[in-house]
């Protein structure tokens, strides 16, 4: 009997210890996506990432930035899966070998944008021009829009007037822009139509003709480098369906 017990004794002894050096399971890392952000399309690409994530449980981390400043990454395969741009950026991600597919989900256009009410009854690009009127434009040497605007005014012959009114008012981002109309330093701007939506509490967008030679469009794109691959395409699939309707909610319609 003393036998029997003793073996029961190692028996539960070794399986006491094998129990308590097993190795502790490391649960599974959550699924995510790293999107490169072009900082004129932050709300409408939350609610995108938001939806995304509520229909299938893979995150979204954002990286938010100038196209410009975001394309250096997907040119050396840093970083990213999803990059959301305008033109003329997606032939740069194809010419980088980076593009995997893409949607297009929208247009970016230059408005003219002013006060709440319009208390300067800015109406045309032309009233610009108006002497002692405060305007500020994005600036031509790091923005599409401003390369756009200044082509315009150019063909136009208003550049030089319109720039005695804009001064030392040539901003890099857009969101400036509208800071500066929702805090009355100045009574005008031309900056994306998205943007202006942003700002809508306290900005007016005054309707104009289109006048511009080219359109821009909004582009997701998906990375040819991504190491989540099918990930990325169920991404890609949701913003073929929704992201057009999202951008259009937040004005990127031209």
């Amino acid at each position: 009997m003393r036998k029997i017990a003793l073996v029961c004794m190692l028996v539960s002894f070794c399986a006491a210890l094998s129990t308590s050096c097993r190795k502790t399971e490391v649960p599974a890392e959550q699924e995510e996506l790293v999107l490169l952000c072009g900082s004129s399309f932050i709300p409408p690409a939350e609610q995108l990432c938001s939806e995304f994530k509520a229909q299938t449980g893979i995150e979204i981390v954002r990286t938010v930035g100038g196209s410009e400043d975001l394309l250096p990454q997907i040119k050396t395969g840093r970083k990213g899966d999803i990059f959301i741009t305008h033109d003329p950026y997606l032939d740069y991600v194809a010419d980088a070998n980076a593009l995997a597919d893409h949607v297009h989900a929208g247009f970016v256009a230059p408005v003219v944008a002013v006060q709440k009410g319009n208390p300067k009854g800015v109406a045309s690009i032309q009233d610009l021009t108006r002497p002692g009127l405060k305007v500020a434009l994005s600036n031509p040497q790091y923005s599409t829009c401003g390369e756009m605007v200044f082509t315009l005014l150019d063909k136009k012959g208003i550049k030089d007037a319109v720039m005695k009114n804009v001064g030392n008012r040539l901003t890099k981002g857009h969101s400036t822009l509208g800071n500066f109309l929702k805090t009355q330093t100045v009574d005008a701007v031309i900056m994306w139509n998205g943007v202006a939506h942003t700002f809508g509490d306290s900005v007016d967008v005054v309707r104009t003709p289109y006048e511009y030679d080219e359109e821009v469009r909004v582009h997701i794109i998906g990375l040819s480098y991504s190491k989540e691959p099918e990930s990325l395409k169920k991404f890609i699939e949701f913003a073929r369906n929704r992201g057009p309707d999202i951008f259009a909610e937040h004005g990127y319609v031209k």
